[in-house]
C-alpha cells in the first residue's frame, strides 16, 4: 500500500525559509518512480511546484518558484524534499507530495497516481 507522509509545514515570515519532507512507503522508490510537489491556496486549484525525475538528476520547476525552491530526494531514505527560501505571502497553500511511475517529469494533476494528505505552509506578510 503506497503512502506519501508529508511533514515540515508551519508558519513563517516573509522572506524566511522552510523545508518540506515527504517520506514514502509501500513501493521502490527509487525505481523509476517521479516525485512531485504541489500546492493548493484556498479557494484556488492545485497548482504544480516542482518535480524530480526516479534518480534525481533531472528536476523541473513552475516559473513561480524558480530560483527559490529546490526539490531533492534520498532514494536511501525514500524521501523528497522541497526547500523554500525567500517565501512570499503567496506561497501560502496545503502543500502536497505525489508520485507516479514514469522516467519523465509530470507536472500536471491528473498525471500522478498517488499523493500525500499535505502540510499547510502559512507565509505571513
Amino acid at each position: 500500500q503506497v503512502q506519501l507522509v508529508e511533514s515540515g509545514g508551519g508558519l513563517v515570515q516573509a522572506g524566511g525559509s522552510l523545508r518540506l519532507s515527504c517520506a514514502a512507503s509501500g513501493f521502490i522508490f527509487n525505481y523509476y518512480y517521479a516525485m512531485g510537489w504541489f500546492r493548493q491556496a484556498p479557494e484556488k486549484e492545485r497548482e504544480f511546484v516542482a518535480v524530480i525525475n526516479w534518480s534525481g538528476g533531472n528536476v523541473y520547476y513552475a516559473d513561480s518558484v524558480k530560483g527559490r525552491f529546490t526539490i531533492s530526494r534520498d532514494n536511501a531514505k525514500n524521501t523528497v524534499y522541497l526547500q523554500m527560501n525567500s517565501l512570499k505571502p503567496e506561497d501560502t497553500a496545503v502543500y502536497y507530495c505525489a508520485t507516479r511511475h514514469t522516467t519523465l517529469l509530470p507536472s500536471t494533476v491528473e498525471s500522478y497516481t498517488y499523493w500525500g494528505q499535505g502540510t499547510q505552509v502559512t507565509v505571513s506578510s
